[in-house]
């Protein structure tokens, strides 16, 4: 059906103004990260206005950022950066893994217990994390975990309630003959997993990879419980430490640059996998 002019008028409007409204604290970092110390202060204070676009970038204001990052200049962004790629990917490739695995074992293994075992599994994400995190962390001390990327990483082969279910719900939608055909063909469940739901499940690994990997790349609290050394802090650690100690309005151009370098990552993974991600959304990923 065709839209009314006047409804096409209003909707663009909601859509322009809603992407303004998100994309303005990312200009706003942009904009302070290329600004002159005097002004960069000026526009935090409101002493004076934020132009569009600064008249002279600074962009020496990043190498400078990156240079101040921990204690020791320029590697300490660069272990921060390393740390954070290596956590987030295997921490992605864990969930992902896991979560599948998990989905297809309830959605077409038929066994005694499996429903309360699923209500079970839906009922820890009632669990907030504050809950568990001095538990978790008593024992991954007495596993020597600490100040190791272990407690970040392992958790997570062990699977996401959330991801668990959509999995669960998008593979309980594929047609049974499809598995069956691949059973006289003498593929068992690992198999079948492996070869069949996990290519038709694309849409969802999207939406679970991305979620993961913003969730994980943007983890402060977790890093800071688990990770003490400089050696093993993540980026949003190290954006915090940098934060500490170049807090004041005078620096506050380099925190803006630095943010807006930790962001790049995120920004970049969506738009590779918009497509994707969109998709699975719009086949209703999670409906059951």
């Amino acid at each position: 059906m065709k839209r009314n002019p006047l409804a096409n008028a209003i909707l663009w409007l909601v859509l322009i103004l809603g992407t303004a409204a998100f994309a303005f604290p990312l200009w706003w970092m942009t904009v302070v990260s290329l600004e002159t110390p005097q002004r960069a202060e000026a526009a935090i204070t409101g002493s004076s206005g934020l132009a569009l676009f600064p008249p002279s970038p600074q962009f020496v204001n990043y190498p400078d950022a990156i240079r101040e990052t921990g204690s020791v200049p320029w590697m300490g962004f660069v272990d921060a950066l390393a740390n954070s790629i290596v956590i987030t990917v295997l921490v992605v490739v864990g969930t992902v893994l896991s979560s599948s695995l998990v989905g297809y074992a309830f959605a077409r293994l038929r066994f005694r217990g499996s429903r309360p075992l699923f209500v079970l599994m839906l009922g820890t994400m009632m669990l907030p994390g504050q809950v568990t995190m001095i538990p978790l962390f008593l024992l991954f001390r007495q596993f020597g975990w600490i100040d190791t990327i272990m407690p970040l990483v392992v958790p997570a082969f062990f699977g996401s309630a959330f991801f668990i279910f959509m999995y669960r719900q998008f593979i309980a939608q594929i047609p049974e003959s499809l598995v069956e055909a691949a059973r006289i063909d003498g593929l068992g469940h690992i198999a079948i997993w492996w070869r069949i739901m996990l290519p038709l499940c694309r849409p969802v690994t999207a939406i679970c990879a991305v979620f993961t990997f913003i969730g994980t790349w943007n983890d402060f609290l977790a890093p800071l419980v688990y990770l003490h050394s400089d050696e093993q802090a993540t980026l949003a650690v190290a954006l915090n430490g940098f934060k500490n100690q170049y807090g004041g309005l005078e620096d506050v151009h380099r925190l803006m640059a630095l943010s807006v370098l930790t962001m790049i990552p995120c920004i970049l993974l969506f738009i590779a996998a918009q497509k994707t991600f969109v998709e699975g959304l719009a086949r209703g990923a999670v409906k059951g």
